[in-house]
């Protein structure tokens, strides 16, 4: 019996365990920074935007349909806000040898192909994505730079159309960096984030 319990107990522990890394960040949290490598071969840590007000964090890929549908908006974002102190940082999340399209190669080729200004970095161990909670690519997380360091103030979805930019009626992201660039509330906090799963 005392072997049982034993074994119950470790289980009970591990189960636990992986579901808080799962979990991820909530709004309020502070994001810890990284050190990952971006397609020009420099490595990229949050800490080197000095001057830095926040960041637009989004976890992409080249291969799925949602995030190419939403490569444009992308780079949008970044040409917008990077000037006012929020760049945008991309993060190519998925396991290469599962999804050989989403190598560094195919980064850079991409990356050239779509004229990208913003760091595409990858998470080559796959490490950091489970820190924040990431799911899909798309998934956005938008940072403010405080004392505390970088604090998660949205979490989720670009917007609320990735089909067709023409038709969003709810720029989920741009709301949420406006606010903070003006110092006031907003409601949506949250959001589902809408694309492929990671890939293992």
């Amino acid at each position: 019996m005392k072997t049982i319990f034993t074994l119950l107990v470790l289980f009970t522990t591990v189960t636990f365990t992986v579901d808080s890394q799962n979990q991820g960040y909530d709004i309020g949290d502070v994001a810890t920074d990284f050190k990952l490598k971006n397609i020009d071969g420099n490595t990229i840590s949050l800490s080197d935007f000095k001057e830095a007000k926040g960041f637009i964090v989004i976890f992409t890929c080249n291969t799925c349909p949602y995030a190419v549908a939403y490569e444009d908006r992308i780079e949008a974002l970044n040409k917008k806000y990077a000037p006012k102190g929020y760049p945008v940082i991309a993060i190519m999340p998925n396991n290469v040898k599962t999804k050989p399209g989403d190598s560094m190669k195919e980064m850079q080729i991409r990356a050239k192909q779509k004229g990208f200004t913003f760091p595409y970095l990858m998470d080559a161990d796959q490490s950091i994505y489970p820190q924040y909670g990431a799911t899909k690519t798309p998934h956005i997380y938008v940072l403010e730079s405080t004392d505390r360091g970088p604090v998660v103030q949205y979490i989720g979805a670009i917007d609320d159309n990735y089909k067709d930019a023409t038709l969003v009626k709810n720029k989920y992201v741009e709301n949420a960096v406006d606010a903070l660039l003006n110092g006031v509330p907003f409601e949506v906090q949250k959001t589902k984030a809408i694309g492929c799963s990671i890939k293992l």
